[in-house]
């Protein structure tokens, strides 16, 4: 008979439901909890230019973004073809990692307290990079503020897109949901 483990409940969702909420509701005058905005997904993608001439960059790029949210990357592919650039429609090009529920909460968790202090002269994402739907779009110069790379095993340093995804309907909503959860914005 196999016994069940109990799980650790990530400590930013039991941030978000024990306070959060709370304050959400009193900000906004929400009726119903079932209103309050919350996160629904992160997207973590890696975009690799070169990866059309040099495979060897884009597995190396798969690894460093499993390594950093714990969940297998999946290769993207060209939409279309752009000549300038050398690239045909359906080559490899860059790597993602979409993170949902527990993960999603870790992630972010990771981000805001450990990798983005550690950038160099940080004061603070930008406040207006939210899409007019409640959605938050952050980029990283380099994978390597994220402790779990190994700075000499990386073969070239790249960016991050990190795409949050929250149900909030306006931008307001979603900039205080993050703000609670601690994302450090711009004064």
């Amino acid at each position: 008979m196999a016994t069940a483990v109990k799980q650790k409940k990530p400590r930013l969702k039991s941030l978000y439901q024990d306070r959060v909420i709370k304050a959400l509701m009193e900000e906004f005058s929400y009726k119903s909890v079932m209103e309050v905005p919350r996160l629904e997904k992160i997207v973590v993608s890696m975009g690799i230019g070169e990866a059309s001439q040099n495979k060897k960059l884009l597995d190396s790029a798969l690894q460093e973004l499993a390594q950093i949210t714990g969940r297998k990357a999946v290769k993207t592919v060209a939409r279309k073809s752009i000549a300038g650039f050398k690239i045909r429609k359906g080559m490899e090009i860059g790597a993602m990692v979409t993170l949902r529920g527990d993960y999603m909460y870790e992630f972010l968790d990771r981000l805001v307290n450990i990798a983005i202090p550690r950038v160099k002269d940080f004061r603070g994402t930008n406040p207006n990079a939210f899409d007019g739907h409640g959605n938050y779009s952050l980029g990283v110069t380099e994978q390597i503020i994220f402790p779990e790379i190994d700075y000499d095993k990386i073969e070239r340093i790249a960016g991050l897109n990190i795409a949050v995804v929250t149900t909030a309907n306006t931008d307001r909503e979603a900039r205080s949901l993050l703000t609670h959860l601690g994302m450090p914005f711009r004064k």
